[in-house]
């Protein structure tokens, strides 16, 4: 049954609204485009904010970088960021957070430019890189080694590592999740748009409203269905807000991501599993945990599940998970021990700042390995950071981070 605490609409807030959208080297059609999808983006906040519900951010997303920048020098993709970068921050643009990825680099020269490139750019160049499998279900090492040695270049190059925020290794991954860095767009699809959710808060508020229960098997179907009702209430209205939302540059609704998506602002994934009797994230039960909140963020109806649309363990973004570190209540194979019952991989998390490349490569193949088997999206976001050893703290400055012990990859 959903109370009218359930219904509060500041438990859940819409973290992106994301369109995805192709750009050719054409560069004088680049700035109506994008012009086109940040106010439609913005019109749609507004939307959402008249009927209750927050929105953090409007993304951009477009097709392989390579098919539009010119990328024949770093100079010469540097220049045409640069045009983009002016076309965003045009005051004709809408009065909200506007974030842009630049789809997927595909070959071993655009990984390479891709430390320089985030170090200039921050946050207008998210970039993602996709990883295939062959017939033994062996990631491409040689891809995944230079996506490594990216990583390691990033951490050194950028302040106290932290351009790694902007840059995700993906295996499995499929195209259209509205959250960064991990999204890609191809340029064969039509332009759409996408919805992702931020609902710890919700969750959280949820399992608090249960009387005790003794009985195991009964607290957890009871937590099952209240997170899932409730989360489907919500889901529900932004579904029905969206599809009666008219708008003269509205394109393909594609669908919602359903993770909880923590951030440092709302209630940490911690809190959640300690309300379902997990005693600390990392104690035995997590696993178990992990598999029922997949389950809830699986069973949502109305329209198409897309992205990940599961479990998010992300370190740094949350602070019980960052504090947990400092506890040295969980390691880096227990995160991908959950991650092969919910997602999201090794997401933003710090590791010793020499860590060599191919101990990198190495730990993103089996990452790799496990989502082509389990058919699962997973993601690889490490942060090797300067100067630090695991057990030492970070000392992260970005607005987006939480600080959290750095791990080591065994």
């Amino acid at each position: 049954m959903i109370t009218d605490d359930f219904k509060n609409k500041n438990l859940c807030k819409v973290r992106t609204i994301t369109s995805f959208l192709t750009l050719t080297n054409d560069k004088t059609t680049w700035e109506e485009k994008i012009k086109k999808a940040s106010l439609f983006g913005g019109d749609l906040a507004e939307e959402f904010h008249k009927n209750g519900y927050e929105v953090q951010s409007i993304r951009i997303v477009t097709n392989a970088f390579g098919e539009y920048l010119d990328t024949s020098s770093l100079k010469t993709t540097k220049n045409d960021m640069l045009y983009l970068a002016d076309i965003l921050q045009s005051p004709s643009m809408p009065d909200i957070r506007i974030r842009f990825a630049i789809g997927e680099a595909k070959s071993k020269e655009e990984i390479e430019m891709l430390p320089y490139l985030i170090k200039e750019f921050g946050d207008i160049c998210n970039v993602c890189v996709n990883v295939p499998v062959d017939n033994l279900g062996i990631v491409d090492k040689e891809l995944t080694l230079c996506c490594a040695k990216a990583v390691r270049k990033i951490g050194k190059i950028t302040s106290r590592g932290e351009g790694n925020f902007n840059f995700t290794i993906n295996y499995n991954c499929k195209p259209l999740i509205p959250y960064f860095p991990a999204s890609y767009h191809n340029s064969s699809d039509e332009d759409c748009f996408a919805l992702g959710m931020e609902t710890p808060d919700l969750l959280v508020n949820a399992l608090q409203s249960l009387d005790e229960e003794p009985n195991h098997n009964v607290r957890m179907q009871k937590s099952y269905k209240i997170m899932k009702d409730a989360l489907q209430y919500h889901t529900t209205n932004l579904i029905d807000i969206t599809n009666s939302f008219e708008h003269k540059y509205k394109r393909r609704f594609a669908g919602i991501d359903t993770s909880a998506a923590p951030s440092k602002d709302c209630s940490s994934m911690v809190d959640i599993y300690k309300l379902l009797a997990v005693p600390y994230f990392g104690a035995s039960g997590t696993l178990e945990a992990s598999s029922l909140l997949t389950k809830v963020f699986k069973s949502q109806k109305g329209c198409e599940l897309i992205g990940f649309s599961g479990l998010m363990l992300a370190v740094v973004e949350d602070e019980g998970l960052a504090e947990a570190t400092k506890n040295n209540e969980f390691d880096i194979r227990a995160l991908l021990q959950y991650s092969s019952v919910c997602g999201i991989g090794l997401d933003t998390v710090p590791i010793e700042g020499d860590t060599p490349v191919e101990k990198i490569a190495d730990i993103c193949s089996d990452t790799g390995a496990l989502a082509f088997r389990l058919d699962k999206p997973l993601t690889v976001r490490l942060f090797p950071v300067p100067n630090l050893k695991a057990g030492n703290i970070t000392d992260f400055q970005s607005g987006d981070l939480c600080n959290s012990a750095v791990l080591a990859i065994p």
